[in-house]
Order: C-alpha cells, then structure tokens, then sequence
C-alpha cells in the first residue's frame, strides 16, 4: 500500500466499525431452559423422542413465536399459547 492509501484504508475500517450494530445482548441459560420447558409444555410432541414426528398443536413458527414471547419477558408466559387464546370460548 502506498502512504497516500493508508489514511483511507483507516478511516474505511472506522467508518465500518461505527456503522456496525450495537451489539445484541445474549439471553441466559436459565431463561432458555425456562422458555424451551414452556414451549414444551404448550406444544407437546406427537410422539417423545421423536421431534420429527411434529407436535400434536401448532406449527414451527407458532413454537419460535412463543418461544421468541417467553425470552422478550424474560422467561415468563401465559399460561396458553397465543393460538389457543383465540380458539378459547367465553365463560357465561
């Protein structure tokens, strides 16, 4: 590189590094464990052991959604998933 190139290759990689994202914050273990035991619990398997066997309400997004829900209020839910409050009936 010549001396003339230097300063803009620098002032490249600085610009870069500010326009960067902020960095994410990572969600803890005790939050994952505690979100993936509640997403079990809404969206049992069709058969245990088997996740390819799908589960027996809902779809992947449906368990991602309520899963992405239970990290954004660190670890808490309802108790029902977001499809089945809509499916709920009143009680008169």
């Amino acid at each position: 590189m010549s001396v003339c190139t230097m300063p803009k290759a620098i002032g490249f990689a600085l610009v870069l590094i500010l326009a960067a994202p902020a960095t994410a914050s990572a969600i803890t273990a005790e939050v994952a464990r505690a979100c993936d035991a509640a997403v079990a619990k809404a969206y049992p398997p069709r058969q245990i052991g088997n996740p390819a066997a799908g589960s027996t309400k809902g779809t992947a997004k449906d368990k991602r959604d309520y899963f992405n829900k239970c990290v954004a209020n660190n670890g808490k839910v309802d108790d029902q998933p977001g499809d089945a409050a809509k499916d709920a009936k009143p009680g008169k």
